[in-house]
């Protein structure tokens, strides 16, 4: 089978990684790429929005299927595209354009949540016409007041401030001020949910779904989760207090329910489904779906999956998934993120890399990076995932920083407690 995956970065590394341990893959293709993903296929300079590009490509070289890494051309409807350009024959792993609404716009996954009964915050959604409403409304919240951008915002859509005045200011830059530009011509305010965040994944082909693995993922710059917030620092997979029960709840509350309402209203759920939860005291409640897997959780995940990939996303495209099982490495798998120096600020690109083999416990997923002169550069603010198993959390995490030492560029930053406020709850 030939497959074209869609995406540059460590998610898009990882699913390369996996795909290339299939005996069932033919040609493997990655557009546009990066310097890890071109070790296991073709990268090709290719810009995944641009759908028609996409499809003469898929025709020329006999393409069987296109597996979207990221959310940008899912929200933007590439699935639709290519199945009905290609009248089906050219399958894609991923949702079509409806069902990404869950990611590409808050106000449609929040009033989907209410409709279908999955538990999440309280909320109401405001535009320039009733901009002054939305500052009345953040004085009936109980600070911290959480506001976000209906659309896509390149992950940095989310602002929680303690502050009302601040809150209402922000209200004005997001709204008036088009501070996410016209991402945030809507504004969601929910109420801030107290506990600890957690990362639940499922797949479904559309008849059939499955539970696939939790991780916990680090998102802020600084150790003891201190500083603005980043695409991911890390991440810690599977997470202590995801027992069979809370994920039993999971499945139960939010899985089953937004698999079902998507397949009532006529948009059967084809793809990789992430939930971004909140345990508050045991209970699971929704902060945010990702219709796609996460990044840097999938770094964390692949490394413990045993199923065969292709098999994996043939079946999310076409059918079949009831016939494939999730079978996961019991270990726990520790990821560290290292950064390029002022991310998430500005950063310079372009920085030599000397990276030695990974020790056998120990797997590379390139990032930020790219191949220059026949070396390996820095190319981004996140630029190398570096994941570990082991039989502890403690010990998993302490592989991967040995590991992170023997990475070497200019400017090179990383978090050295990642996983360690878990490490207490698995004791």
């Amino acid at each position: 089978m030939n497959i074209l995956l869609l995406g540059s970065g460590g998610r898009e590394h990882a699913f390369a990684w996996k795909l290339s341990q299939s005996p069932k893959l033919g040609k493997l293709y990655i557009a546009p790429g990066n310097a890890g993903t071109a070790q296991h296929g073709e990268n090709v300079d290719l810009n995944p929005q641009d759908f028609e590009a996409v499809l003469a490509f898929c025709n020329l070289h006999q393409i069987d299927l296109v597996l979207p890494g990221n959310e940008d051309p899912l929200v933007a409807g590439i699935t639709d595209f290519i199945r009905n350009k290609s009248n089906g024959s050219i399958a894609v792993a991923g949702p079509d354009q409806y069902a990404s609404q869950l990611e590409g716009s808050k106000d449609f996954s929040k009033q989907f949540m209410m409709k279908n009964g999955v538990p999440t915050a309280a909320y109401q959604s405001f535009t320039a016409e009733n901009l002054e409403e939305g500052k009345v409304f953040l004085a009936t919240l109980q600070p911290p007041y959480v506001l976000k951008a209906d659309g896509l915002a390149a992950g940095k859509g989310v602002i929680i401030t303690s502050d009302l005045a601040e809150a209402r200011a922000i209200l004005d830059e997001m709204i008036a001020g088009a501070k996410f530009g016209k991402a945030s011509s809507t504004v969601v305010i929910e109420e801030f949910l107290h506990g600890i965040e957690i990362s639940c994944f499922a797949v479904s082909d559309g008849e059939t779904w499955r539970m696939l693995a939790s991780a916990k993922d680090y998102k802020r710059i600084g150790e003891g989760d201190t500083g603005p917030n980043t695409g991911g620092m890390g991440a810690i997979s599977p997470v202590p207090f995801a027992d069979d029960e809370f994920m039993q709840k999971v499945a139960n509350r939010i899985a089953i329910p937004t698999f079902e309402g998507l397949k009532k209203e006529g948009h059967p759920y084809k793809g990789f489904l992430f939930m971004g939860l909140m345990n508050c005291n045991g209970e699971p409640i929704v902060i945010e779906y990702n219709v796609r897997m996460g990044d840097p959780e999938t770094e964390a995940i692949f490394p413990r999956l045993k199923t065969d990939m292709v098999d994996f996303v043939n079946a999310i495209a076409r059918g079949g998934l009831n016939e494939v099982s999730v079978e996961l490495d019991e270990r726990t798998a520790a990821t560290v993120f290292l950064v390029s120096a002022g991310y998430p600020g500005d950063i310079e690109k372009g920085k030599v890399m000397d990276i030695p083999p990974p020790g056998a416990q120990s797997f590379f997923f390139h990032a930020g990076t790219k191949l220059q002169d026949g070396k390996v550069v820095t190319n981004g603010g996140r630029v190398l995932a570096i994941t570990s198993l082991s039989k502890s959390i403690g010990l998993a995490a302490e592989i991967s920083l040995v590991a992170a030492e023997t990475v070497k560029y200019e400017g090179k930053n990383y978090r050295k407690d990642i996983g360690r406020d878990l490490e207490a709850l698995a004791q």
